[in-house]
């Protein structure tokens, strides 16, 4: 995900892609030197993700690039309330541009406005899961089989280091692993997608994951170590069907990799639905 790019400046000497006026920190209100960035906040809502703060020439885009980034890894809960406020103080930033940020990722569905004002990530429900699933495995589907001749050597190594970090992590509690297991999900998935060559694929697929990533964190919260085949297993499929150069055989283990984490959500939410 690029971040903005700088504004150029204008005869005032002040950038165009600058914040408007009036949405920095106001007299008596200044950011103060040295604050600690990077933190997690808590707040009534919950404990928020360590969001990384953003700089202030490009703070729009970079507000929405860095939400869009843990919307994506799953660093929201599904039903997770967010606040302005709240998500200013942990981006290290005004509530301007949070605000702009939230609204753009409401019009893509990543997140829904409530009555009272509040901004939520969308809660699971089992006709949403199913809607989402049917629509990844369908466009990830293609953009594996495309990519599956075009990987090439060191790629290759890279997925399987992915995958070796994995197998390492299980040796941590699931509270302490989840977060790097999300992100290692991620790396993998993508690094595929982008091998597939083709540009209108990876936006839609960024945009599925936008709105199932809090999703695939419920997913991996709810798993049974004990009793169940961990995503190891499942890219270790796919990664077999790679190194066969078989896109039929890669697109089979996709969806079953895909399933699994849905089929962790989908009973016990589709049997609350009215």
């Amino acid at each position: 995900m690029a971040d903005g790019t700088a504004g150029t400046r204008s005869k005032g000497g002040g950038a165009k892609g600058d914040a408007p006026k009036g949405n920095g920190p106001k007299a008596g209100g200044a950011a103060r030197p040295g604050a600690r960035r990077g933190r997690t906040v808590a707040t009534d809502a919950g404990a928020l993700p360590a969001l990384a703060p953003v700089g202030r020439e490009t703070v729009q885009d970079r507000v929405y690039a860095e939400l869009r980034r843990a919307l994506i890894c799953g660093l929201f809960d599904p039903g997770q309330v967010l606040t302005i406020q709240a998500l200013a103080a942990a981006l290290a930033t005004s509530t301007m541009p949070v605000r702009e940020a939230l609204g753009r990722l409401i019009s893509e569905k990543a997140l829904e406005a409530l009555p009272n004002r509040s901004i939520r990530v969308p809660v699971v429900t089992g006709r949403r899961v199913d809607d989402l699933l049917h629509a990844r495995v369908l466009v990830e589907g293609e953009a594996i089989a495309l990519a599956t001749p075009r990987l090439k050597g060191h790629e290759l190594e890279r997925l399987k280091g992915f995958t070796a970090e994995w197998l390492e992590l299980k040796r941590a509690s699931k509270a302490e692993r989840v977060t790097r297991e999300l992100e290692l999900n991620q790396a993998f998935h993508f690094l595929i997608y982008h091998a597939s060559g083709s540009d209108v694929l990876i936006p839609i697929i960024e945009s599925l994951w936008l709105q199932s990533g809090p999703y695939v964190r419920a997913a991996a919260v709810a798993f049974d170590d004990a009793s169940r085949l961990s995503s190891d297993y499942y890219h270790g499929e796919i990664l077999v069907a790679l190194e066969r150069r078989d896109p039929v055989a890669a697109r089979a283990a996709l969806a079953a990799d895909i399933g699994r984490a849905f089929d962790l959500l989908r009973a016990p939410e589709s049997e609350e639905e009215p």
